[in-house]
């Protein structure tokens, strides 16, 4: 064996682990000082990825999550030599973080490297959802106008009062881009933040009541699950809008489609990543 081949043996092992429609683009900066073990790409097709990965768990001390891919208690169980996970993305609501304590595993997350680019994100489905940016094109496309006529006016974000859902790393990023627009900002968060001057709200329905728009930046918990629900579209209004760059399941999806079909919030826009469903009105 020549010593290139004998140094590539000595690289430390590392599993990519993602869903097949999950891409990782990282690979030609990392295969030089990792091995890389990913299994939809070198898992053979009469081979099955359990017995794959068993060939390979004693070598493997860490795997890259890419995006939300779910690492569960039996994932982990096939990794007995697993020291740490790390994620891609910002939130780790997809991993099994009790199952990692307890075998003393390191998770580690995107922390606020993408904040800019979420915020980015949010801004831009703001402005599709008010100006009806996307709709109208689908409009004109479809060729709806000699049945319908001109497709109606949207409406300016300059003055709109947007209520930010977590003011954490994306949310205070959101909030940079809405001033610029001459919005008013309100937050609601775990806790109220000294040094923030914007108005503070205890609870969602409290901000909805005094906010156009609604932008959902936090984590998704058990306590955050469908925290967007009826009760908060309801105190949002008609003219509301909804713009999630969090967890799908921070909404209640079946309250925000009736809602949506029976026009009782203005639109709704959310990274169809993260979504089952993008939805403007």
């Amino acid at each position: 064996m020549s010593e290139t081949n004998q140094e590539r043996r000595d690289l430390p092992v590392v599993l990519i682990h993602r869903l097949p429609n999950f891409k990782f683009s990282f690979n030609t900066r990392l295969q030089t000082h990792f091995t890389l073990v990913d299994p939809l790409l070198h898992c053979p097709e009469s081979d099955t990825i359990h017995s794959f990965l068993s060939r390979h768990a004693t070598s493997i001390r860490a795997l890259i999550c890419v995006g939300p891919s779910p690492i569960t208690p039996q994932t982990l169980s096939l990794l007995p030599s697993l020291e740490i996970v790390v994620g891609t993305s910002a939130g780790i609501d997809h991993v099994d973080l009790h199952e990692c304590r307890r075998r003393g595993i390191i998770v580690t997350n995107a922390g606020d490297a993408f904040s800019e680019d979420v915020a980015d994100y949010a801004f831009s489905l703001l402005i599709d959802v008010l100006r009806r940016v996307s709709a109208s094109d689908r409009f004109v496309r479809a060729g709806l106008w000699p049945k319908y006529g001109a497709y109606p006016l949207g409406s300016k974000l300059g003055g709109k009062r947007v209520g930010i859902v977590g003011l954490g790393s994306i949310g205070s990023e959101v909030a940079k881009r809405l001033v610029a627009f001459g919005c008013s900002i309100a937050y609601t968060s775990r806790k109220k933040k000294p040094a923030i001057s914007y108005p503070f709200y205890a609870n969602v329905s409290d901000l909805a009541t005094n906010s156009d728009v609604l932008i959902v930046c936090c984590a998704l918990t058990d306590k955050t699950r469908h925290m967007i629900n009826k009760d908060v579209m309801t105190a949002l209004g008609k003219e509301g809008v909804i713009i999630n760059v969090g967890r799908g399941s921070l909404i209640d999806e079946q309250d925000l489609v009736q809602f949506l079909v029976q026009g009782e919030i203005a639109g709704a826009g959310s990274d169809p990543r993260k979504f089952d469903g993008f939805f403007l009105k």
